[in-house]
């Protein structure tokens, strides 16, 4: 909903993408994943240009009219699956495309004008929070290349509690449980608590109430992967939507900061 009802995170997204383009220079090319992108084997989805699909239902019809016609990025798909090749992750590439909602959304207000080539990759839902960060680390020379790495998901994410009733207002009041895995992630990341943070199964408060299934939290873990371990990941945006879902961004890397500060 958050493409038709921008809120405070559209709002923040409107600013993000001149704020990446300050902190970074524009984006030659996105590699983009997504919650709603999963497959058996990571995945690249290497055709010339894409269009925007359609992954859901029981949502304002109006959805099904907003596009995203980006270009593809067939010739990075080859540098990406070299490199996770040599972190020792077998990928698989397709001339297919499409860009779930968990990618358009986003890229709508990030960069409205649909005019820099998208690389879905599709990533193992299954595999464990390390198993992750390592993707992601295997993707960290593309930032040299000035390639963007975007996770898309949810920091909090229990759809019963949204639908539970009817759905809440967007500006309903945050329930406890959500600020409080909000509050404890951004904590441990600010303290580069790698091995909390790879735990939070077991460590972060309420993780299975906030993520019944943990699909929308794991592509935090494939972005902070690629940022490294060194640079503290940096809470962007805090914030949550209809008061049960975590709406929080976060930059990863060495240029974290100057993203935080071109936000400002």
């Amino acid at each position: 909903m958050t493409a038709l009802h921008p809120g405070a995170a559209g709002a923040f997204m409107q600013r993000l993408g001149p704020a990446l383009d300050a902190a970074f220079g524009r984006p030659r090319a996105i590699v983009a994943l997504s919650a709603h992108s999963l497959t058996r084997q990571p995945f690249l989805l290497a055709a010339p240009a894409h269009e925007a699909v359609y992954d859901f239902g029981g949502f304002d019809p109006k959805l099904q009219t907003l596009r995203y016609d980006a270009p593809g990025a067939p010739a990075l798909a080859s540098t990406v699956r070299s490199l996770l090749a040599g972190a020792g992750i077998t990928a698989q590439v397709a001339d297919q495309g499409g860009l779930d909602h968990g990618i358009w959304t986003p890229l709508r207000y990030l960069y409205p004008e649909p005019d820099i080539p998208v690389l879905p990759l599709a990533w193992v839902p299954t595999q464990t929070p390390a198993q992750q960060f390592a993707l992601g680390q295997a993707l960290a020379p593309l930032a040299d290349e000035g390639v963007l790495v975007m996770g898309s998901g949810s920091i909090t994410h229990n759809l019963r509690l949204f639908f539970n009733g009817g759905q809440p207002a967007l500006d309903a009041p945050e329930i406890p449980q959500s600020q409080e895995f909000r509050d404890w992630f951004a904590e441990r990341s600010a303290a580069r608590d790698w091995d909390a943070l790879l735990d939070y199964r077991a460590r972060a408060p309420h993780a299975a109430y906030m993520h019944p299934t943990d699909e929308h939290l794991l592509p935090w873990f494939i972005a902070a992967g690629a940022g490294g371990r060194d640079a503290a990941p940096v809470r962007v945006h805090d914030g949550a939507a209809y008061g049960v879902i975590g709406m929080d961004a976060y930059a990863f890397g060495p240029q974290a900061p100057a993203v935080a500060g071109a936000l400002r």
